[in-house]
């Protein structure tokens, strides 16, 4: 009952005139971006994140999360019309979907990852609704040596499962926590890396960072090595499913929710895993011998139907950990946690208690989020389409104006435009080299907040470590640690094995 009346309270704020408005510019937004190639969600949260610095706080954050909702649901358009996936979630999308548009079967394609983004999203946010308090008040138990242990869980598995090499993702996590030292010391007040320039003695703002790193860096690399690519678009059918479709699409929703969900729930990040393995099992659940056959020639509606569900299942899902530990596992969730903190709130197991209008406000706001995508999706699917339109010079242009100005409204320095074209160089290198993006962010956020906890945990145990071995919650976090870093070896290592005959 406690839940049910906490999430009526945030339906009460969330159905404000004034919140309303900005979860459906937030819907509207988001899914203009996913549609827009090449352009996610990370980048437009990025790239308004210094706009929305004024605006009140539960707003705010009901905007971004229907910008990280719409992105989603939009996504798919430009998988199935153009094969162009904006995102990694979509891949698995455009495999079928792109080949039952190219069947003349477009609109049904859309119909389904549409309804089916909405069933998943839903039954997902309930989940975030019925279990987030849950973990929330089982964390509210842990101490300082379990906090940094928890923080460093999120180091390894942000920077070991985004992007491709562990190395990698390692060597972006320490660009993060270096740039997170830069200022003055939390304790003994000194200034730390500033190289004696007074603007960075208060740090680097981590909004500066996120949109240098993901919406300049962007259009930089647009501009430096993409662009010369011809795109044909496949012809946008009636948006509607015949009763075999519908017969076909909801198991594969409902299984698509169900692989989906746990992926979420767990730090452990990336909407890939669940994604193919719903098309794995959609493709060998499916019985009747038409259907099957359709599978990589006409396109086969359930390879749109469950990986556009777990798709969606494991983005909503994924604010557990984030709300709760403070743990991002995405792109967009590590800014997301940027949008919080510039805000001066920390997510994690004292945001129920300390910020609880907040959190049930935003919860409120998915189910409504939900609710107007799948009306802003299924009759205005042709307007959308019309956005694949714009000339890419002038998108990324205006991109490019709107970064610059967000970052210079921010404190009026020219030293932060200077910064933030220097970050987007570094984006443009690591995308160029393969770096993972995120764990610079998350570096950055949590390293000051994990080197606090480091102290704490070292001065409650007299300088000695073993303080880390001495309660069970702590051994359980290490052994968990230790086998984000060494399972994936093994298992590469034993797969590499050449099999005997």
């Amino acid at each position: 009952m406690d839940i049910f009346n906490a999430l009526l309270h945030g339906f009460a704020l969330a159905i404000t005139p004034a919140n309303l408005l900005w979860c459906l510019v937030g819907c509207a937004l988001g899914t203009a971006v996913g549609v827009l190639p090449g352009i996610g969600p990370a980048v437009a949260v990025a790239m308004l994140l210094p706009i929305t610095g004024k605006v009140d706080v539960t707003a705010s954050m009901i905007f971004f999360s229907g910008i990280y909702y719409g992105a989603m649901y939009g996504g798919s358009t430009t998988s199935i019309l153009l094969n162009t996936p904006g995102e990694t979630a979509s891949m698995v999308t455009a495999m079928e979907g792109n080949k039952m548009a190219k069947s003349g079967r477009a609109g049904a394609a859309l119909a389904t990852a549409a309804i089916g983004s909405f069933v998943a999203g839903t039954i997902a946010t309930v989940v975030v609704t019925l279990f987030a308090p849950f973990v929330a008040d089982f964390a509210v138990r842990l101490g300082p040596p379990e906090y940094f242990l928890l923080m460093l869980l999120a180091f390894t598995t942000v920077s070991a499962v985004l992007g491709k090499s562990t190395l990698r993702g390692m060597t972006a996590l320490f660009i993060g926590l270096a740039a997170g030292c830069i200022g003055l010391d939390q304790i003994s007040g000194q200034g730390r890396y500033t190289g004696g320039i007074p603007e960075l003695l208060d740090g680097i703002e981590i909004v500066l960072v996120a949109v240098g790193l993901f919406a300049v860096a962007e259009v930089l690399y647009a501009v430096l090595y993409e662009g010369r690519v011809v795109e044909g678009q496949n012809k946008l059918s009636r948006v509607h499913m015949t009763a075999r479709d519908w017969k076909r699409s909801i198991p594969a929703w409902l299984r698509g929710t169900a692989i989906g969900t746990p992926f979420g729930c767990i730090p452990a990040g990336g909407t890939e895993i669940p994604t193919f393995l719903s098309y794995a099992a959609e493709k060998k659940l499916v019985k009747d011998p038409e259907a099957r056959a359709e599978f990589g020639t006409k396109g086969a509606i359930e390879g749109v139907a469950g990986p556009e569900a777990a798709n969606n299942a494991t983005v909503t899902a994924a604010l557990i950990p984030l709300l709760t530990l403070g743990i991002p596992t995405s792109n967009t969730t590590a800014i997301l946690l940027g949008a919080f903190q510039n805000y001066g709130i920390q997510p994690g197991p004292q945001l129920f208690t300390t910020s609880a209008a907040l959190v049930w406000a935003l919860i409120a706001s998915l189910y409504i989020g939900n609710v107007m995508l799948l009306v802003l999706n299924l009759p205005m699917v042709g307007l959308w389409v019309k956005l694949l339109k714009i000339p890419k010079p002038q998108l990324y242009a205006g991109i490019l104006i709107f970064a610059t100005v967000g970052a210079y409204g921010m404190r009026q320095s020219a030293f932060d435009l200077l910064l933030l074209y220097a970050i987007g160089v570094l984006g443009v290198v690591m995308r160029r080299f393969d770096f993972p993006t995120a764990p610079v962010v998350v570096g950055m956020i949590l390293g000051p907040l994990a080197e606090a906890q480091l102290r704490n945990a070292m001065s409650i145990g007299e300088g000695s470590a073993s303080v880390f071995f001495q309660r069970p919650m702590s051994i359980a976090l290490i052994v968990v640690i230790l086998a984000v870093l060494v399972l994936p070896r093994l298992a590469k290592r034993m797969n590499a094995k050449p099999k005997l005959a």
